[in-house]
């Protein structure tokens, strides 16, 4: 039997999946929340800080120092870069995108997750999973309207580009995590990205961390990527430690869920953060999508939704044949 098959859990999967979203959902309500006032970069940094010492003390309940050594450090640093990737783009494009339509756009990434699972996980997607998936791109194509002139919209074309390139790189971050998981416990690769965010945003705090980059510069996501640091005050102080605290729950969580289950079966549940998107849009900015962005969110979520129907049938069925070939 192979270390994937061992470390079939669906059922803890689920429940670390649904933490992990609700977190990621706060999480990117307080990074839209301070984009008008701080870098991204700065966010990142402090949020990593934060999070790597709570990670530290799962590590130590979970075994240990010794849990951070790999055979595999070329793919937990491909791993590392893919989700420190997926994290920019899609950031910046939160910066300026109302929070439903960037959390709907980028949640094609289930979608992706689900096909990139045939040819570098070996997993089985049927004619009728694969159908679900074309259904929800649609609903992206819908969303992000490339029909229309950048005249006619209020952000251009190239910003709703940013969540699809940040769900292409978050799918291969997936992925990975589930092949890396046989071997490594879900702290130890927790730790791994927090230190991959550490590193990245101190380099661009040593390279633009003064805010020089940013003078001239009218576009509202590279404005985000290159202002100065600043530091926080008042209850700023606090939304940045709740960062923090976010971000070692959504490492763990998302690290485990991938690890105990089939990406296939755990990539649906991150639909629940549409719905809270929405939630937190209208709550806070009183934004609420239009009759467009509805109907792309529709069939974005209704693909997903389908894809977990059929895997959960497709098990039932195999299950079930297991049983009376065991019987005759």
């Amino acid at each position: 039997m192979s270390g994937i098959a061992r470390l079939q859990n669906p059922s803890a999967g689920i429940g670390f999946i649904l933490l992990a979203i609700v977190a990621l959902s706060g999480n990117d309500v307080l990074i839209k929340f301070l984009s008008g006032g701080y870098p991204l970069h700065q966010m990142v940094f402090c949020r990593s800080a934060i999070g790597i010492a709570f990670s530290l003390v799962i590590l130590q309940l979970e075994g240990g120092w010794t849990l951070l050594r790999t055979a595999t450090p070329g793919l937990h640093a491909l791993r590392c870069l893919m989700i420190i990737f997926a994290n920019m783009t899609y950031f910046a494009a939160l910066a300026v995108l109302p929070l439903a339509e960037a959390t709907a756009v980028f949640f094609v990434a289930p979608l992706m997750i689900t096909l990139l699972s045939i040819p570098l996980l070996g997993e089985k997607v049927g004619p009728l999973r694969i159908g679900a998936v074309v259904v929800g791109l649609v609903g992206v194509i819908i969303m992000t309207r490339p029909w229309e002139s950048d005249a006619s919209r209020d952000v251009s074309l190239w910003v709703y580009l940013l969540p699809i390139i940040a769900a292409l790189a978050y799918a291969l971050n997936q992925v990975l995590t589930r092949k890396l998981g046989v071997s490594s416990k879900a702290s130890a690769m927790a730790i791994y990205i927090q230190v991959g965010f550490i590193l990245v945003s101190g380099l661009f705090w040593l390279v633009a961390g003064d805010g020089r980059f940013a003078a001239g510069v009218e576009n509202g996501s590279l404005v985000f990527l290159l202002r100065a640091w600043v530091w926080p005050e008042g209850q700023d102080v606090w939304l940045f430690l709740a960062l923090g605290v976010n971000s070692a729950i959504v490492g763990y969580c998302l690290s485990a869920a991938y690890r105990i289950a089939d990406a296939a079966t755990i990539a649906p549940f991150e639909y629940v953060g549409l719905p809270l998107a929405i939630l937190w849009g209208w709550l806070v900015w009183g934004e609420f999508p239009g009759p467009v962005v509805l109907a792309g969110i529709a069939l974005i979520l209704g693909a997903g939704l389908f894809v977990f129907l059929r895997e959960r049938q497709k098990k039932r069925f195999v299950v079930t044949r297991k049983r009376l070939h065991r019987r005759f």
